[in-house]
C-alpha cells in the first residue's frame, strides 16, 4: 500500500467501555467494504482512484463482487493492471480500526477469536486497553512461487515456543501465516496458479468455512478477510493452474484487459511514466500506437500479451534519449544555452526498438527479426499519428526546403537551435505546430520537435527522402536522395 499516514487522532476511544461508550459496532471487512463503497457512489467520490481503462468493463464487475461479498480472481494477461486494482481496494476499509494490542491476528476488542484474547477480554472488561490499526496495514500480499509453502500462508509449530517449555497442542506455539495474520483485512495472492496445487488446497477452508487449519491441533479460528487473487489465463495449461475446487470458492471471476482505445493508452502513459524530459503529446502518441500495434501483430505471440509497462518504458527511454542529447551537446557548445527543459523528438523514438525487445515475446519462426519488426511497426505508428494529427494541412512549405536538392539534417546530437537556423521560416509551420498541441509559443525544443515530425511523416509518406549517415545523423532532402535510409512506407 502506499498511503501514508500518521498517529491515530487523539479523539478515538483508548479502552473497550470507550469504545462501546462512543457507539462502534462491529463490522465484518466485506461489511466495511460494501458501506463505504455505497458511501462513495452516493457522494459522487472517485472510487478506485488511478485505474484507467476500466471505468466501464472491470470496475463494476468488481463493484457488483464487492457489494455481493465475494472472494473474486482477476484473470488477465501481464501488465494489465491487476495488482493495482487489488491495491486499490484497501482505499475502501474505514481508515482507522481498533484492535487489541499485540494480536497478531489484529483481533477486534468486540469480537476475539483466540482463546488468549477472548481470556484477556473476559477479564479486564471494559478497562480493556485497545490500539488502532490504520487501513494501509490491513493489507495482505504474496507473490505466488513453487516454493511457497503451507506455513507461509496459514502458518505452523514455533520451535522456539516448544523450547520455550509450551506442550506440543497448545494454541500459543503456532506461528501464523501471512493470510491469518491479514484477518479484519484483504488478502491478495498475486499469480495464483504458480502455487502449488497441495498449497492451493490449503485455501480451501479460508475461502469456504473462512477458518484455517494448522497440521494437527484441535483449532478452528474464523478469519475475517476478502480474499484476492490474479493470474493470467496462459497459466491454466502452461505454468499451472486453480485447481476446480478452489476456483469454485471464488464467487466472481473477472476479466481484464488492455486499454480499449488510444486516448486510454495515452492517458496510461501519461499517468504511470517518470519522464525526465518533456515529451510532446504527439510523441506519446507515436508511443501509444506503437504498443497498440505490437500487441495487434501477428509476429507477436498473443498468449503472454504486451503488458502496458512496454508503452510505459518506451516513454521513459524516450525521455532519457532527449535528456542525454542537452547533457551531450551542453558539454561541447561553446554558447551558453539556455535553461530550458530537454524535449523529445520522434527520432528519439528509434532506440526503444532495441532496449525494449526484451519486453515481448515474438513467435517462434520470427526468431532474429525482432528489432525489424519492431522498426516496421514503429514506423507504422509514426506514418498514422502524422495522417491523423496533419491531414489535410499545406504541408509544401517543408518539401520546398529541398526542391533545389538542400538538405535538413536532424538526430540525435543535433540540437534545436542548429535545426531551427536550417529550417528558417517555414509556411505552414505554425499551423503544423498548432495541430500537433504545441501552442502558439512553443519552445525552441518543441518548435524542433515538431519540425522533426513533420519531416519524418512526410518522409513515410514517400514525400521526402532520407538518409541516415555512419555517425547518426538523419538527411532529409529530395526523393532521390541516396545513401542509408531508416524508413519506407508506414
Amino acid at each position: 500500500m502506499t498511503e501514508t499516514f500518521h498517529a491515530p487522532p487523539v479523539d478515538l476511544p483508548a479502552t473497550l467501555g470507550g469504545l462501546r461508550a462512543a457507539g462502534h459496532r462491529y463490522k465484518t471487512v466485506k461489511q466495511e467494504l460494501r458501506d463505504n463503497l455505497l458511501a462513495r457512489m452516493r457522494s459522487g467520490a472517485e472510487r478506485f482512484p488511478g485505474i484507467v481503462g476500466y471505468e466501464d468493463t472491470v470496475l463494476p464487475e468488481v463493484e457488483r463482487a464487492l457489494l455481493a461479498g465475494h472472494d473474486m480472481v482477476l484473470l488477465g494477461e501481464r501488465g494489465q493492471g491487476k495488482t493495482r486494482l487489488i491495491r486499490s481496494l484497501g482505499q475502501l476499509l474505514d481508515e482507522w480500526t481498533p484492535v487489541l494490542p499485540d494480536s497478531p491476528l489484529n483481533e477486534h476488542p468486540l469480537h476475539p477469536v483466540t482463546p488468549a484474547a477472548i481470556a484477556a477480554v473476559a477479564q479486564a472488561g471494559d478497562d480493556q486497553p485497545i490500539s488502532w490499526l490504520h487501513r494501509s496495514m490491513r493489507y495482505g500480499e504474496k507473490l505466488a512461487t513453487p516454493d511457497t509453502s503451507v506455513g507461509d500462508l496459514i502458518g505452523d509449530v514455533d520451535p522456539i515456543r516448544i523450547a520455550q517449555g509450551r506442550t506440543l497442542g497448545d494454541p500459543e506455539t503456532i506461528h501464523f501465516g501471512l493470510v491469518p495474520r491479514t484477518n479484519r483485512g484483504i488478502f491478495a495472492v498475486n499469480e495464483l496458479p504458480d502455487l502449488a496445487e497441495r498449497i492451493q488446497v490449503a485455501l480451501l477452508n479460508v475461502l469456504e468455512e473462512r477458518d484455517i487449519q494448522v497440521r494437527g491441533y484441535q483449532l478452528r479460528l474464523p478469519l475475517d478477510l476478502l480474499l484476492v487473487a490474479s493470474a493470467n489465463p496462459e497459466d491454466y495449461t502452461n505454468r499451472g493452474r486453480i485447481i476446480s475446487p478452489l476456483k469454485d470458492r471464488f464467487g466472481a471471476e473477472i476479466r481484464t484487459h488492455y486499454p480499449l482505445d488510444l486516448e486510454l493508452e495515452v492517458e496510461l502513459i501519461r499517468q504511470e511514466a517518470d519522464l525526465v524530459a518533456t515529451v510532446p503529446e504527439h510523441v506519446l502518441e507515436v508511443l501509444a500506437r506503437f504498443a497498440r500495434a505490437v500487441r495487434e501483430s501477428p509476429s507477436v505471440d498473443a498468449r503472454s500479451g504486451v503488458s502496458a509497462r512496454f508503452a510505459i518504458a518506451a516513454a521513459e527511454t524516450v525521455a532519457a534519449a532527449a535528456l542525454r542529447r542537452e547533457g551531450l551537446l551542453a558539454g561541447t557548445s561553446s554558447q551558453p544555452r539556455q535553461d530550458l527543459p530537454a524535449v523529445a523528438r520522434v527520432g528519439d523514438a528509434v532506440s526503444v526498438t532495441s532496449t525494449l525487445r526484451g519486453k515481448v515475446e515474438f513467435e517462434a519462426n520470427e526468431e532474429g527479426r525482432e528489432i525489424e519488426i519492431l522498426a516496421h511497426l514503429l514506423r507504422t505508428a509514426t506514418a498514422d499519428t502524422f495522417r491523423t494529427r496533419l491531414a489535410g494541412l499545406d504541408l509544401s512549405g517543408f518539401t520546398g526546403l529541398v526542391a533545389e536538392g538542400d538538405v535538413v539534417e536532424t538526430g540525435e546530437l543535433v540540437d534545436s537551435a542548429e535545426l531551427l537556423r536550417q529550417v528558417g521560416t517555414v509556411p505552414g509551420l505554425a499551423k503544423a505546430l498548432d495541430r500537433l498541441g504545441l501552442g502558439d509559443a512553443p519552445t525552441p525544443g518543441e518548435a524542433a520537435a515538431g519540425i522533426e515530425f513533420v519531416l519524418e511523416g512526410l518522409h513515410l509518406t514517400r514525400r521526402l527522402g532520407k538518409e541516415v549517415t555512419d555517425d547518426g545523423r538523419t538527411r532529409y532532402g529530395g526523393r532521390d536522395t541516396g545513401g542509408r535510409t531508416g524508413g519506407g512506407r508506414g
